[in-house]
């Protein structure tokens, strides 16, 4: 089986927001990590050279594939933010119809400019998303 490419790293998390070259897009960073940081109440770890991730589970697909992945993270990227939120696009439709101005794919946001979003709807977002994370898979062993 293939070795995982997307693993936790030792890298700093500031110190990786910091050199984000975009002022707008590091400081929107910061905002999303601070927001993450109070409702897991965990340390930012570094997932690959630009994914910021809190907690981590094991998954195990049909197919035999397995892995581990963080619970909820983000990342910023030349485009804008991307929000991982496992299940809440499809879980937490409601919240998502009023989040603002996105793009979606299976498990992540893409958001330009986070003026462009209601931010307490984002937060609910990930509140949930975090808290069904956890209860899901977060007494699961490996």
């Amino acid at each position: 089986m293939a070795e995982q490419k997307t693993k936790p790293t030792k890298q700093n998390v500031k110190e990786f927001l910091e050199s984000v070259p975009d002022t707008k897009k590091k400081k929107d960073a910061f905002t999303v990590l601070d927001m993450m940081k109070k409702i897991t109440k965990l340390e930012p770890v570094m997932w690959g050279p630009s994914m910021v991730g809190f907690g981590s589970y094991h998954y195990k697909y049909a197919s035999g594939h397995e892995g581990d992945t963080f619970l909820i993270g983000f990342s910023p990227r030349k485009s804008g933010l991307v929000i991982y939120i496992q299940p809440a696009i499809r879980f937490f439709s409601d919240l998502v119809m009023n989040l603002g101005k996105f793009k979606s794919s299976v498990s992540c946001l893409y958001i330009k400019n986070i003026e462009d979003i209601d931010i307490s709807v984002l937060k609910q977002l990930l509140i949930k998303s975090f808290k069904h994370m956890k209860e899901t898979y977060g007494k699961r062993k490996k």
